[in-house]
C-alpha cells in the first residue's frame, strides 16, 4: 500500500487533477462526484493535506487536516470543497473561476511536539524549506505549510513569529513556556498553470 513516502510524480498529479475534478463537479451541480475504487484503495492510507487554491491575485482558498484522522482520498475529498467554499477568508469560489485557479495538494506527516530546553533552541531544531508548523497556548492555535516561509523568504525565526501570528498571539510567543509548538513535513505537488502540468515543488 502506498503511504506518505513512496508517493510518485504520478501519484501527486492524480491527487491534483482528481481534486480539479471534485470541485468542478461541485460548484456545477453542487454534488460529489463518485471516486474510483483504485483511487480509494491507492490513497487510503491515513493522512494529514492541505489544499491550496491561488489566483494571478494569490491565495484564494486554504483549508485541510493537519492530522492523519482519515483516508487521504476522504480528507482530500473534505479540503478540497471546503477551500473553494467555506474559507472565511474568501467568497466561494465560483464553476465560472475554475481557469482561473490552480491546485495545490501537500500531503503531510504527522505533527510531532518539538522538546526544547529553552525556546532559543527551537532556532535549531526547525528547518525551512522542509518543516510546517504548529503553534498551541491555551484555546489559540495556529498552522502554516512548509513552503510559505519559502515562498516568503524567512528565516526560522521569522517562521515562529508568524505562526504565532497566525494563532492569533503575539509574534514573541515563541518563546512563552506555554506555548507548545510542533513540526511536520509536507509534499507539494501543484499546477504550474491552472489545469496544467502537475510538478512536485522541490522547497
Amino acid at each position: 500500500m502506498k503511504d506518505y513516502n513512496n508517493l510518485s510524480e504520478d501519484d501527486g498529479h492524480i491527487l491534483v487533477k482528481t481534486a480539479r475534478r471534485i470541485v468542478t463537479e461541485y460548484l456545477k451541480n453542487n454534488t460529489k462526484p463518485k471516486l474510483e475504487k483504485e483511487f480509494k484503495n491507492n490513497f487510503s492510507f491515513k493522512s494529514g493535506v492541505f489544499v491550496t487554491l491561488n489566483n494571478t491575485m494569490g491565495l484564494r482558498g486554504c483549508i485541510g487536516y493537519p492530522l492523519p484522522d482519515k483516508s487521504l482520498f476522504d480528507a482530500l475529498e473534505d479540503a478540497v470543497i471546503s477551500a473553494a467554499t467555506k474559507d472565511p477568508r474568501f467568497p466561494p469560489l465560483k464553476h465560472k473561476e475554475m481557469d482561473l485557479i490552480t491546485f495545490e495538494v501537500t500531503v503531510l506527516t504527522p505533527p510531532k511536539k518539538i522538546i526544547v530546553s529553552k525556546p532559543e533552541e527551537y532556532l535549531s531544531k526547525i528547518k525551512v524549506g522542509r518543516d510546517g508548523l504548529i503553534v498551541k497556548n491555551g484555546f489559540y492555535s495556529g498552522l502554516l505549510l512548509p513552503q510559505v516561509p519559502v515562498e516568503y523568504g524567512w528565516n526560522e525565526e521569522e517562521f515562529l513569529e508568524y505562526t504565532c501570528e497566525k494563532a492569533g498571539l503575539p509574534k514573541n510567543y515563541w518563546k512563552n513556556p506555554e506555548t507548545e509548538i510542533q513540526k511536520f513535513e509536507g509534499i507539494v505537488f501543484k499546477e504550474e498553470e491552472p489545469n496544467g502540468t502537475v510538478i512536485r515543488e522541490e522547497l
